[in-house]
């Protein structure tokens, strides 16, 4: 763990901020006593368990492997029953974290939001739901763990595997021009290319199918070209004015220039891949790793300067439309994101559906972060390491 005053610094090759972890006591944290802590203790509880799985039987595929002090902090959650008051939860995290200030070289910290979709869709493809939601190929090859793609700017995250060696995944562009075509790829089917956009955007989705039923999708890997925001593509174009760029205007513009809608996102050679995920009692979609996502109390940070699984209190005290008194609530690290870069960037998972939605699209605001690291930590929680040597394909 990051102690006081250690920096996690970037490499020669890493323009990313140099950013270190300041101690500070739980007081002087502005809204730390009035917060539910209760409501942040099930979201670290639910980040145990899948944690200690984690532990016990390591993902074949990643070298993640959790930190051994959070893990220690979870077992201590036998002390606990299953359900607790506030005041004990709060308890909890003072007895066995320290609070510590995030500074760092890098403009102020941004917090924007997402949430998971819940969208017409169907298992065959028709006059109505013609687009296709793709499922994982198998050439696609991580050449970046999951957990650190989110930390890598303009490499490779993946590859396709071919008898010559690795080369470069087809484009968005090219997906949608048919280059998947008859490889019997097809998961679902949406209305249209915005739609599959858009649950490309939050990484997971409730499809409700013409029977009623809800299928539940979630990310399973992209097509490796670097991510490029479509909002920054619009507001360089003069299509949108920077001041009213949102999710909400984002959609009703593609929507209503379907032809400049395609060139707008296959500006974005980024492409990502789905699988099923069953719902099992009440849990969110997936984060990074597998971890469940809890409303309000789940964010998505970048791994390079935060441990997947600590706790963070985020304060904002202009995001008003969550708390009207302004954001000051202890979340937990359970998620990554492309566009989730740097030390104080955060994304509040919101939830599913329309409302969840509506408060997603408009969040952007500023924000500050407060790491609760393991007591007594004597080593950096994740030391900013030289920019990776990208994976060089075959051909280019």
């Amino acid at each position: 763990m990051n102690q006081a005053g250690a920096q996690a610094t970037p490499g020669p090759k890493d323009a990313r901020p140099i950013s270190k972890y300041e101690r500070v006591e739980f007081g002087a944290i502005p809204g730390w006593s009035a917060d539910d802590h209760a409501k942040a203790l099930k979201a670290f509880r639910i980040s145990c368990r899948r944690l200690g799985e984690l532990a016990r039987n390591p993902a074949k595929d990643s070298k993640f492997r959790p930190d051994p002090r959070i893990l220690g902090i979870c077992g201590a959650l036998a002390e606990l029953p299953a359900k607790v008051k506030p005041e004990a939860a709060r308890h909890f995290f003072e007895r066995y974290f320290d609070p510590h200030k995030v500074t760092h070289s890098g403009p102020d910290g941004l917090l924007t939001g997402y949430f998971e979709p819940i969208v017409e869709g169907s298992r065959i493809a028709d006059d109505r739901f013609k687009t296709p939601v793709y499922r994982r190929p198998a050439d696609l090859v991580d050449v970046v763990d999951e957990s650190n793609r989110g930390t890598k700017n303009g490499i490779f995250t993946h590859l396709r595997q071919t008898v010559a060696g690795l080369v470069p995944f087809a484009t968005r562009d090219e997906i949608d021009k048919g280059a998947l075509k008859d490889q019997q790829l097809e998961l679902l089917y949406l209305e249209d290319p915005v739609e599959v956009f858009f649950v490309q955007i939050q990484g997971s989705a409730r499809v409700r199918l013409r029977d009623g039923k809800i299928v539940r999708v979630g990310y399973d890997g992209k097509n490796g070209h670097p991510y490029s925001s479509i909002g920054r593509y619009l507001i360089d174009k003069g299509e949108i004015p920077v001041e009213r760029m949102s999710l909400d205007a984002l959609r009703v513009w593609l929507k209503a220039n379907p032809e400049k809608a395609r060139e707008a996102m296959w500006a974005n050679k980024s492409y990502v891949f789905f699988r099923e995920h069953p719902e099992k009692n009440g849990e969110g979609p997936h984060g990074v790793h597998q971890i469940p996502l809890t409303t309000g109390r789940s964010l998505a940070v970048d791994p390079g300067y935060h441990a997947i699984g600590l706790p963070v209190f985020v304060v904002s005290p202009s995001l008003r439309h969550v708390s009207p008194g302004g954001f000051r609530r202890l979340m937990v690290a359970q998620d990554v994101g492309s566009a989730i870069k740097g030390p104080e960037r955060g994304d509040i998972y919101f939830g599913s559906g329309v409302k969840a939605g509506k408060l997603a699209g408009v969040t952007k605001h500023r924000g500050n972060f407060f790491v609760l690291l393991p007591k007594e930590a004597k080593a950096p929680v994740k030391k900013r390491e030289p920019a990776a040597e990208a994976v060089k394909p075959k051909t280019l």
